[in-house]
């Protein structure tokens, strides 16, 4: 089984191409170390699984997910981050990713994880997975919709009207009308007081 790693992190690659080392059935093909990385080596190494980091200089993990994913149908993509909040675990779900862990999760439970996804399954760690179902099973009336959480996810960033809108492939217009949303649902009047309130409920996390 070939997989690509890419995170921004030098000694995280480094670290899990040493624990990867001995498995006998998981080679490591290539690291990246941004997105856009990402993106060229799977073009061209074709990995079965991509080991990837969510938060990354020049193209961010779920950007380069939904690209390899549009190209390479038999590529699977198993998040592994710090990040664990509702707005990161929504994008990266609905970017394709098999599953989602946490670098704090224990080697064997990693190994697991990259074997189920490449077995059609879709491993999450336990923390991840609680925040899912409740989200799922308890939704509440005024929920931000992914794509909400995402422009206001680049908000928190200092993203502006138009680079949101560059970032997500919509109109400046299209921005206005989602933060129209977003206020209306957080009961707030202003970008400051909707980051503010979304930090407070776990909805983004800076």
């Amino acid at each position: 089984m070939r997989l690509l790693i890419c995170d921004d992190h030098p000694v995280v690659r480094a670290g899990l191409r040493g624990m990867l080392a001995g498995e006998q059935d998981l080679e490591v093909a290539g690291e990246a170390a941004n997105g856009r990385e990402a993106v060229e080596l799977a073009r061209s190494l074709r990995p079965d699984l991509v080991l990837m980091d969510l938060r990354m200089p020049e193209m961010d993990g779920v950007a380069a997910t939904e690209r390899i994913l549009a190209e390479l149908s038999q590529t699977r993509v198993l998040v592994l981050t710090t990040y664990d909040s509702d707005a990161d675990i929504l994008r990266a779900v609905e970017a394709g990713a098999s599953g989602y862990l946490l670098k704090d999760a224990p080697r064997e439970e990693l190994f697991a994880a990259i074997r189920a996804a490449m077995a059609g399954e879709s491993p999450l760690d336990p923390a991840v997975a609680s925040r899912l179902m409740r989200r799922v099973r308890t939704p509440p009336e005024n929920a931000l919709s992914g794509r909400e959480i995402e422009v206001l996810d680049l908000v928190a960033q200092g993203a502006s009207n138009r680079e949101i809108a560059r970032q997500l492939w919509i109109s400046e217009t299209t921005v206005k009308t989602h933060l129209l949303h977003i206020y209306e649902k957080l009961g707030v009047a202003d970008r400051t007081a909707a980051v503010t309130a979304a930090i407070k409920r776990g909805i983004i996390r800076l």
